[in-house]
């Protein structure tokens, strides 16, 4: 066995893999670049290695840095993770001649499943299914468009070095396979130095559900079970979960076979990942192999109870798999819910800056609920333009699906993130989905269910009650507890009248409101409350315990009906922020009589922006498509901006003239920054 290896990553997986390593007592080596100095995966490693500048280019992907780090540092092996190296033969070569072991398969094996276009055709002569296409290659867009008109429309273009998303468009008609053609292209050329593509026919409504393999250098192999990746945000997992609600065992273990096969045909050794679309009829079709640990493995650890780096590990030294495919069982359902640096309220665009909290949660005191987030970062950490934007990846296992997922639901409303806009609240509205939780999953579902983008969850109308409820509730403890500090009692409060004056508040929640009356056996202890609202008789009577935790940041309610909230406060002026449930909400807690002059209250109108394009997110622009004095129609692509290594083409949304040009190709904006003006034609 290793006694020292170097993680040729960063980030969460550079930690997940040091997690395990320090367990079999292997001391590790980190690598950094300039933005991961203060890094949690260089404060976890025993020794780490400055690499280079801050761009990947500049470190991460440079083997003779990571060669000449495991020389200096006598690192035996290197664990490459996902991304970066982690699927470059060449890489793995060099290593072999520097005397240094590859944690992963051998170099036929990365250059033949790495190769997107070889891979088919090898999985083709192994007799796994495989989806028609077009796998040669492609010389210009032009040839693109025939291609795809010989295919038949809806196709995917997909870089054939690829992998994470990048280089991936969907093509409905020429325009698109023109256009996809070209970005796909330019994002494969950046992202992994080779600029192939090749297209295939995009199946309608697939799930993507991906084989996990194992095998070692002595001609054992096995399946460990499979993973439903369907919800999908361009072509990136967002949320997995092992197993799949869709397959049955029979379907389970033709693919987990051909999995198998597909692996030993070329030599496989390691942790790896078959990757096929399934369509409604569940019929299953190739898509790549993933010659590496993926992102999504820890579910599989969970309904397994093996832990995949330590079987790398294992089989990278030379050892013998010792569990054979009949000793595998899958054990209840586990869920993986990916936390991005990115605001789903502007159609997910990537979000940097400094976390200036981050809470995750600890799950409860239940031997039947796992909770597990692997993560990268740390409160006061940054999170930087030049990476993926993933702050974490939250997991959940319980003994069945609806138990993992509202352990899910649970733990991403306990979650807290501040200082970069992210993912939580899309994460959290999709678990409440009635679609969701019956398992009626595609591709497709973010853009079915979601098609106008998020704007939040839409809540119920007794739902809304309760967080009005407990909004008054905290609002009535905060000044209760005001006043002790200033040296009035309880009592002193109640003889004046004054806690009876508190307790009866209206909740302005949007256009909602609430008239709530607090009733209890204490003033600190409310335990029950009647809400009505205006124009209505009806009383609704509420019992609830406020709160069993109370912080700065986050409450809980429980009601009658042994449902719980659990909110994420901030206190406001007139009352709070709540985000719980998928929503985000201002909750105003008021006087009665306030509440009805704030109905008079003129609204401020936000300043119209219509005539100007602004930059999305933070990003660097890397083509303007448009001059000054051209007329633009609706849809036309004016610029391309990358941020995180994804290129995003900006759109007109009407017909105009460009009246003034303000960037220029290779400017680094910041969000909202003005990179063109508009006059009306």
């Amino acid at each position: 066995m290793f006694k020292k290896i170097l993680i040729a990553n960063r980030g969460e997986i550079a930690c997940r893999v040091i997690k395990t390593a320090r367990e079999m007592g292997i001391q590790t080596v980190a690598v950094y670049s300039d933005a991961d100095k203060q890094a949690l995966h260089v404060q976890m490693a025993d020794e780490a290695v400055h690499i280079g500048g801050s761009p990947a280019s500049e470190s991460y992907l440079v083997a003779d840095k990571i060669i000449a780090a495991c020389k200096e540092t006598g690192a035996e092996g290197v664990h490459p993770g996902y991304g970066f190296l982690s699927e470059n033969a060449g890489f793995c070569e060099a290593l072999g001649k520097a005397g240094v072991t590859f944690i992963g398969p051998p170099v036929g094996a990365i250059e033949a499943m790495g190769d997107k276009i070889t891979s088919k055709k090898i999985a083709a002569d192994a007799n796994v299914s495989t989806v028609p296409g077009y796998m040669g290659l492609i010389a210009d867009a032009a040839e693109a468009v025939k291609i795809s008109n010989e295919i038949g429309y809806p196709v995917m273009i997909k870089a054939s070095a690829g992998g994470g998303g990048k280089g991936m468009r969907i093509a409905w008609n020429d325009a698109e396979a023109r256009e996809g053609f070209e970005r796909s292209k330019s994002e494969a050329a950046s992202s992994f130095g080779d600029d192939r593509i090749f297209i295939e026919k995009f199946v309608t409504n697939p799930r993507h559900i991906e084989i996990q393999v194992l095998c070692d250098s002595h001609g054992n192999g096995v399946y460990l079970g499979e993973r439903e990746c369907s919800i999908q945000r361009r072509n990136q997992k967002v949320i997995e979960e092992a197993p799949s609600p869709f397959l049955d065992e029979a379907t389970r273990k033709a693919m987990g076979e051909q999995a198998v096969a597909l692996a030993k045909a070329v030599g496989y050794t390691s942790a790896g990942t078959v990757e096929f679309i399934v369509d409604g009829d569940k019929n299953f079709y190739f898509l790549e192999m993933n010659t590496r640990l993926q992102v999504e493995h820890p579910v599989t650890e969970l309904i397994t109870g093996l832990d995949l780096v330590e079987q790398m590990l294992r089989v990278a030294s030379g050892e013998k798999l010792t569990i054979k495919q009949s000793d595998i069982t899958l054990n209840g359902w586990a869920i993986e819910s990916r936390l991005y640096a990115e605001d789903p309220y502007r159609n997910f665009l990537p979000s940097v800056g400094r976390l200036t909290r981050y809470q995750p949660p600890q799950g409860d005191e239940d031997d039947e609920v796992i909770v597990r987030n692997d993560t990268g970062v740390y409160e006061g950490g940054e999170i930087s333009t030049f990476y993926d934007p993933m702050i974490a990846k939250l997991c959940t296992w319980a003994p069945t699906r609806d138990r993992a997922i509202a352990a899910m639901a649970r733990a991403l409303d306990q979650f807290e993130v501040e200082g970069v806009g992210h993912n939580l609240p899309f994460l959290s509205a999709v678990m409440r989905q009635d679609r969701f939780k019956e398992g009626r999953l595609t591709t497709g579902y973010i853009a079915e269910e979601f098609p106008d983008g998020f704007t939040g969850a839409d809540l119920s109308e007794d739902e809304r009650m309760k967080i009005a409820v407990a909004a008054v509730a905290l609002r009535y403890m905060d000044e209760i507890d005001r006043r002790a500090a200033q040296g009035q009692k309880n009592g002193e409060l109640d003889g004046g009248g004054l806690v009876a004056d508190l307790s009866r508040r209206s909740a302005l929640i949007g256009e909602d409101r609430f008239d709530i009356h607090l009733s209890g056996p204490a003033p600190d202890t409310p335990s029950s409350a009647s809400v009505t609202q205006p124009g209505s008789d009806e009383v609704i009577e509420v019992s609830f315990g406020m709160p069993y935790e109370k912080s700065d940041r986050i409450a809980y309610a429980f009601f009658d009906n042994d449902q719980s909230l659990i909110m994420k406060i901030d206190r406001r002026t007139m009352g709070f922020r709540v985000r719980t449930l998928g929503a985000d909400l201002n909750v105003d807690v008021l006087r009665p009589h306030v509440a009805d002059l704030m109905a008079l209250m003129p609204v401020k109108l936000a300043p119209d922006m219509s005539q100007f394009l602004l930059c999305p997110m933070p990003g660097q622009v890397v083509r303007l498509d448009v001059n000054e004095g051209d007329v633009v129609e609706e849809g036309q692509t004016l610029a391309v901006v990358e941020a995180m290594k994804m290129e995003n083409v900006l759109k007109a949304e009407k017909r105009a003239k460009v009246l003034l040009i303000k960037a220029v190709v290779g400017s680094v904006l910041a969000v909202d920054d003005v990179i063109m003006e508009f006059e009306d034609v």
